[in-house]
């Protein structure tokens, strides 16, 4: 029986903590959550619109002419790819917590790195995707929309204490914190025991 209960108390694994920590980074209910849903949200229904209005306008694949929707250049391509994206974003948004957070991280690179290379591509050949100017330009404003989406709160060298963040990331300062916050709730506990007992003692004397 001691055995038994000896392997039952077996302390959790490295595997086992990190998994838990990583569960433990955002709560549910965490406002954090909220911030990375409506971004991955607004900029997902922005791209669905986008892609949408492409293929209703039955545009070519990969046509090069001068086809534009909402004042970007577009073709069928560009329109299925912006739909895709759009989805996932909505799929993010429903997932919320650190989903959320990392996909609108790494689109967000992603639609950085795509303004550059089809930059170059402009002048070039080959062009499938039929970007302009303007399609950089919004390829760097929805990069950096979503990269701050997904960095908020999370990434920066100057969190709040209580970020779940931050609590993740210095286990030992927060049990510290802890310890100081029970201390001192025991001391004010143990003081206002005092007070109330020399009243108690005056009122008796008194009596």
């Amino acid at each position: 029986m001691s055995g038994q209960g000896t392997l039952s108390r077996r302390p959790p694994t490295r595997q086992q903590k990190r998994r838990v920590r990583l569960d433990e980074h955002l709560p549910v209910d965490h406002r954090l959550s909220t911030v990375y849903r409506i971004g991955a949200g607004l900029i997902g229904l922005v791209l669905l619109v986008f892609g949408i209005l492409g293929l209703v306008d039955q545009i070519g694949v990969f046509s090069t002419g001068s086809h534009t929707t909402a004042g970007l250049n577009t073709n069928g391509a560009l329109s299925v790819l912006s739909i895709g994206v759009g989805v996932l974003l909505f799929v993010g948004m429903l997932i919320g917590k650190n989903f959320a957070s990392t996909l609108n991280m790494i689109l967000g690179v992603l639609f950085i790195l795509s303004g550059f290379v089809n930059l170059a591509l402009i002048d070039s050949g080959f062009n499938p995707l039929n970007f302009r100017i303007q399609n950089v330009l919004f390829s760097f404003v929805v990069g950096v929309l979503l990269m701050f989406f997904g960095m908020f709160g999370r990434v920066s060298g100057s969190l709040p204490h209580d970020n779940p963040y931050w609590r993740a990331r210095h286990p030992t300062q927060v049990e510290h914190e802890r310890r100081t916050r029970d201390a001192a709730k025991k001391r004010a506990a143990l003081a206002h025991r005092a007070v109330t007992s020399h009243r108690h003692g005056e009122h008796r004397t008194s009596g």
